[in-house]
């Protein structure tokens, strides 16, 4: 799938069954093919059999938010009971979903309405609602400055919000249809442009673009997920279904690698080194209504062995340490509808220590 272009970084690959299953209870995965998971149980879901877009997660909350793209709502999930807790509901075409803890807000992008909500994680309550631009879809939180960057797909722009006052404080123009944003620590956000097969690099303090980066290979960059660790990227191309890696330093690519058909949003689990990469409304034998993520391909990291300890940062998008067992990590994916019902996937997978 992708080899780090960093030297001393190695990496293992496990591609996605042919059906995008996990593995039976009890049982490894099998050499070179299926996914290193175990099904723990699925999780019903309200509303119609729409498709379900973004999840966001909060660790230390046991909450899981998710973007019912179809019924036009966010649904909490209790991850200690697998049980719905709450329903938001009027948040039209809602395709992002994004949980900050420390401020006990979770922002969503209303795509129908072009707007993005803030909303009390608590409560779920509407606490404000502000225009983005055309097709708001993903978000990015930057916790130096407390705002939330919307990408505006089809608009090419960024919507920058105040997350103190709900109010919009600045649009960037990155030059061709959005894909999504992720916000470096260094002090940077980087958008992938789908349109332009590029990764522009922002400075959140001006507002302007800083530098543009070409992905070559790439076709149509979407997904977008960072190891600011490790100073690496990944940049998902669902044109050609390729996943490249991406110095953040030096903004060099390498190693472009297939993955499986239409990669959407990836998600990085840094305490595992694990990167997922789903596939979008892939036709799938196992399915007879394929919406939403089918399979995963998923990719194992080593990375070189740090000078001095960091400290492990919480897990990130929807992945979490089982309360239960820190050695076992659960993943959180949408499952096509299932007897008329949408659901989200359960799975856990026994994780050995990666030696670093």
């Amino acid at each position: 799938m992708v080899v780090l272009g960093v030297a001393g970084i190695l990496m293992l690959l496990v591609t996605a069954t042919a059906c995008g299953q996990a593995t039976p209870a009890g049982s490894t995965a099998p050499a070179g093919g299926g996914l290193p998971l175990t099904a723990v149980t699925a999780v019903p879901l309200p509303g119609d059999t729409g498709r379900v877009d973004y999840a966001s997660l909060d660790p230390a909350a046991h909450r899981l938010f998710i973007a019912h793209l179809g019924a036009s709502q966010v649904i909490e999930v209790d991850t200690t009971t697998n049980q719905v807790v709450n329903v938001i509901d009027n948040i039209p075409g809602v395709h992002g979903v994004l949980v900050v803890p420390e401020l006990h807000r979770v922002f969503a992008t209303a795509t129908t309405s072009n707007e993005v909500l803030t909303l009390d994680e608590d409560t779920g309550t509407v606490l404000s609602r502000a225009p983005a631009g055309d097709y708001p879809d993903g978000l990015a939180y930057d916790p130096t400055s407390h705002r939330v960057w919307v990408t505006n797909e089809t608009g090419g722009t960024e919507t920058v919000l105040d997350t103190t006052t709900g109010q919009i404080v600045g649009t960037v123009d990155v030059g061709g249809d959005a894909g999504n944003v992720a916000y470096d620590p260094a002090g940077r956000i980087l958008v992938a442009v789908q349109s332009r097969d590029q990764v522009v690099v922002i400075d959140p303090t001006t507002l302007t673009v800083t530098q543009r980066v070409d992905i070559p290979g790439c076709d149509h960059p979407h997904g977008l997920a960072l190891d600011p660790d490790h100073r690496v990227g990944f940049v998902a191309c669902d044109g050609n279904a390729t996943l490249h890696t991406l110095d953040l330093d030096t903004y060099q690519t390498s190693n472009p690698q297939q993955v499986g058909d239409n990669p959407d949003v990836l998600a990085f689990d840094p305490g595992n080194a694990r990167l997922y990469s789903p596939r979008r409304a892939a036709p799938s034998p196992c399915w007879p209504k394929p919406t939403g993520t089918s399979a995963f391909s998923v990719v194992a990291t080593s990375p070189p062995a740090p000078t001095s300890s960091p400290s492990t940062p919480p897990p990130t998008a929807a992945t979490t340490p089982s309360p239960k067992d820190p050695t076992i990590t659960r993943n959180y994916s949408s499952k096509p509808p299932d007897d008329n019902r949408t659901q989200i996937q359960v799975a856990g997978a026994r994780i050995s220590k990666i030696r670093r």
